[in-house]
């Protein structure tokens, strides 16, 4: 796999359409039942415009859970907006370097992709990324002489 003609982020991209995400309004239930039912550990968090706000863990849910004494009922009362989140995810723009988005994904299961006015356009996964360095780390030493 070599480096594709158009920018790195544009090889990896999942669009927003395929991408599971819930909006900063929604309920702590509904993003716990969205979580659940796709076996994911954090969601992207959009605003109603669709720009991307932060993304919202597993962690933050039950930490809030806990720290405030609530039943699963009780999550139905509490939008994602009033939860707080312990992990700030960083977003990319489309022409970011392999690098940078290499750096990204060390430190976050996805690296959020928004343009140039903060709309979520999707996510890069950190499997893909890894996938990626290890195919070129395995080719150069294919091409290394024995």
């Amino acid at each position: 796999m070599t480096k594709p003609d158009q920018p790195i982020v544009a090889f990896f991209l999942v669009p927003k359409s395929e991408v599971i995400y819930e909006h900063e309004n929604s309920t702590m239930r509904q993003a716990l039942e969205r979580m659940e039912y796709h076996r994911y550990t954090a969601i992207p968090i959009l605003d109603n415009n669709g720009r991307y706000v932060s993304t919202i863990t597993e962690g933050d849910l039950l930490w809030k859970i806990k720290n405030d004494n609530l039943s699963f009922q009780d999550t139905n009362n509490i939008n994602l907006s009033e939860v707080p989140k312990n992990m700030k995810n960083y977003t990319v723009s489309i022409n970011v370097s392999i690098e940078e988005l290499v750096l990204l994904a060390g430190e976050q299961n996805f690296v959020p992709v928004v343009d140039d006015q903060q709309y979520f356009i999707g996510i890069v996964k950190r499997g893909d990324i890894i996938h990626y360095c290890y195919e070129e780390i395995f080719k150069s030493r294919e091409k290394q002489p024995s």
